[in-house]
């Protein structure tokens, strides 16, 4: 089985899910697949990638990793129990080839959360194995240690941390524990965790990771007012874990939006922001302006890079805002999918809520999520209105 585990994800769909279970179980959703590499062609790979997600109804959460989750002080009981029970049905997971390949989920979201990140994990591993059949991993593990010498000779790396992000875009299971094994190994000060449970547990790291675009996307369609979304997630996600799990993402709709909304009460609140598309250095710029606006001391905030990231990208961040607040990075598929080999880009996104649409806008133009053109109008248009 390419995924034998039901921590082989990460940890942000287990801290949604958790309140979605306990604030949000009735509510349904559907989630699209969209490949952003023209050139690739999954259909030939969509018989093995229906089997291995067929094989995912036979996962079931173990008691040493229910107890492992137990130690987790944000992880509750009674979502737990759940876990315990819960079966993941394949049938929710919708494959077709004409006129291209395409993968759609659809069902109650308490239970189709779990499956966008092995879904993707699963195309890619089954990628690698056609494109680079006989890979004997010499030419990543060359890479990868040019990524820890160009850590270690660092100026001023003594605060330098980053996670492993790289789960839904690996070359493989077995070359993702390698990387993060050999990374924490060797740069035990920088390594500060995985986002992959089942890595975590196993290497002994901290599990990273609080929510994704999907939870705010949700609200779209949950929240009171279109305009009132975010303010809506973050009030369910603070009613769910008001000391723990304090990063918020800011591109769901866009920074200028992200900013009026988060000012004030949930600048104090959060403990820090991700930043997953647009321009870093300026986005870093506005988040500090706006907790020194609200008389916050950003030393006492955390501002957490995810986009794209390389070793070079990280560190020209790091010396712009290491001084001025706490940085981490989350590193992706430069880490772990590096080999020298094909690799190809995708998604699986939130699309519809309770039968109604529902986008992502982002600060990045190749990353905005929409199936319903009529609706991404609207958003804009309220976004635009503040």
């Amino acid at each position: 089985m390419i995924i034998d585990s039901l921590l082989d994800t990460d940890l942000y769909k287990f801290t949604m899910q958790q309140v979605v279970f306990h604030q949000w179980p009735d509510v349904m959703v559907e989630y699209q697949f969209q490949l952003r590499s023209e050139s690739v062609d999954l259909t030939p790979l969509a018989g093995a990638i229906r089997t291995a997600i067929d094989q995912l109804a036979c996962l079931r959460l173990r008691e040493s990793e229910r107890a492992y989750l137990t130690q987790l002080p944000f992880m509750q009981a009674d979502y737990l129990d759940y876990l315990m029970r819960l079966r993941l049905d394949p049938h929710q997971v919708i494959i077709t080839t004409e006129p291209k390949f395409a993968l759609t989920i659809r069902g109650p979201w308490l239970d189709t959360i779990l499956f966008e990140i092995p879904c993707l994990a699963i195309m890619h591993e089954l990628y690698a194995r056609q494109v680079a059949p006989r890979s004997d991993f010499i030419e990543g593990r060359r890479r990868l240690q040019e990524k820890i010498a160009y850590v270690q000779q660092m100026a001023d790396n003594e605060h330098f941390q980053f996670a492993d992000f790289g789960t839904r875009h690996r070359f493989s299971r077995a070359w993702q524990q390698e990387v993060v094994q050999t990374l924490a190994a060797q740069l035990p000060r920088h390594v500060c965790g995985t986002s992959n449970v089942a890595l975590a547990k196993k290497l002994r790291l901290a599990p990273m990771g609080t929510m994704a675009h999907e939870f705010i996307q949700a609200f779209q369609a949950l929240a009171p007012t279109l305009r009132a979304s975010q303010r809506h997630a973050w009030r369910s996600w603070l009613q769910e874990y008001p000391h723990h799990l304090g990063i918020v993402l800011s591109d769901t709709l866009n920074l200028a939006c992200f900013l009026h909304d988060f000012e004030g009460e949930f600048a104090r609140q959060f403990q820090g922001v991700r930043q997953d598309s647009g321009d870093p250095i300026a986005w870093g710029q506005q988040v500090l302006h706006l907790y020194r606006y609200n008389s916050i001391d950003p030393l006492d905030k955390t501002l957490v890079f995810s986009d794209s990231l390389t070793m070079e990208k990280a560190q020209r961040i790091y010396q712009q805002f290491h001084q001025q607040t706490q940085v981490m990075f989350g590193i992706g598929t430069h880490l772990t999918n590096d080999l020298g080999v094909g690799r190809f880009d995708c998604v699986i996104k939130m699309t519809e809520c309770n039968g109604q649409p529902v986008a992502k806008i982002s600060d990045s133009p190749g990353k905005i999520i929409c199936k319903d053109p009529a609706y991404l109008q609207r958003l804009q248009t309220v976004v635009q209105q503040g």
